[in-house]
């Protein structure tokens, strides 16, 4: 395999992240003005990345509207991202429950937990003070999220965090700097971005250690499950509710957005950097392929 990381003794690799966790690590109600008003005008994320963006739908709304509608869709983002959080914490409360508390990896899985409540809170916080609705995933995805989060492991429940984690990370590094988003936004993102390099890490040495001792049927279980919750995640994003807020109904702006070229290469684009990797790990291939493309993830 042909991947971009090596993987390190697993105690090395928690010793480094749990230094960088001392080193960097943020209070997001100490470290962001939630007192701050809003700056009239500004996106709440890049208007291309919108998933009407080129629709009809799209030409037919205000300049002031778009950036409404942005405001609602990085909202649902983050939404589905806190809910996320949550599932991944029970993951990786199940994980240490068997590890020697005494080693750094399970320290450093720990300091991962508390990395993601505190995330949590931030996207709750951000949600609050944009003032929108209560956004997130449809409900199966949310029973299906309770039976993964009490079940799942090996490389496939890493593997579904890093896209979860990645395809997000996208989006967000691609606004941290931007000076035409709101500075809200780009406070929260640029914390999510620091800390979740280091969870990204942790989760790649995770699934390049254990990829090789699946057995083939091992191998196409995996690939089918981290393929099947990349989609369920991936396609929760955005929250059909939010086209109300700019009056369109949910089912109108839902199936123009599922047609839409500009939002499935938008897709493409999140999942840029962590396809090839899971590929070159073996966790993309064979007939899980098709669930990655119906999903336009490749």
């Amino acid at each position: 395999m042909a991947v971009e990381i090596q993987p390190q003794d697993r105690d090395v690799t928690a010793a480094r992240l749990l230094k960088s966790s001392a080193k960097n690590s943020y209070d997001p109600y100490v470290d962001i003005d939630w007192d701050a008003p809003l700056a009239d005008g500004k996106a709440f994320m890049p208007l291309k990345r919108v998933s009407l963006y080129g629709t009809p739908l799209w030409e037919g709304l205000t300049p002031e509207q778009r950036v409404e509608l942005s405001k609602h869709e990085i909202a649902s983002i983050m939404s589905v991202g806190l809910w996320f959080e949550i599932v991944l914490m029970q993951l990786l409360a199940r994980y240490v429950y068997d590890l020697d508390a005494r080693t750094e990896h399970a320290q450093y899985t720990l300091t991962e937990i508390g990395d993601e409540t505190r995330h949590s809170v931030m996207f709750a916080r951000t949600a609050e003070r944009l003032g929108v609705p209560r956004y997130g995933v449809p409900s199966i995805v949310r029973r299906l999220g309770k039976v993964f989060a009490a079940t799942a492991a090996g490389p496939s429940m890493f593997a579904a965090v890093l896209v979860a984690e990645e395809t997000t990370d996208r989006l967000q590094r691609s606004m941290m700097d931007d000076d035409g988003i709101q500075p809200l936004i780009r406070a929260v993102n640029r914390i999510h971005v620091v800390e979740e390099a280091r969870h990204v890490r942790f989760a790649k040495e995770e699934v390049l250690r254990t990829v090789p001792r699946l057995s083939p049927a091992g191998l196409r279980w995996h690939r089918a499950r981290t393929a099947l919750v990349s989609y369920g995640v991936v396609d929760s994003l955005v929250d059909p509710r939010v086209y109300r807020s700019v009056g369109i109904d949910p089912r109108e702006g839902r199936a123009a957005a599922l047609a839409n070229p500009h939002f499935h290469e938008t897709r493409r684009w999140m999942a840029e950097k962590i396809v090839p990797f899971l590929r070159d790990a073996d966790l993309v291939g064979g007939r899980s392929e098709r669930i990655w493309r119906a999903a336009h993830l490749l």
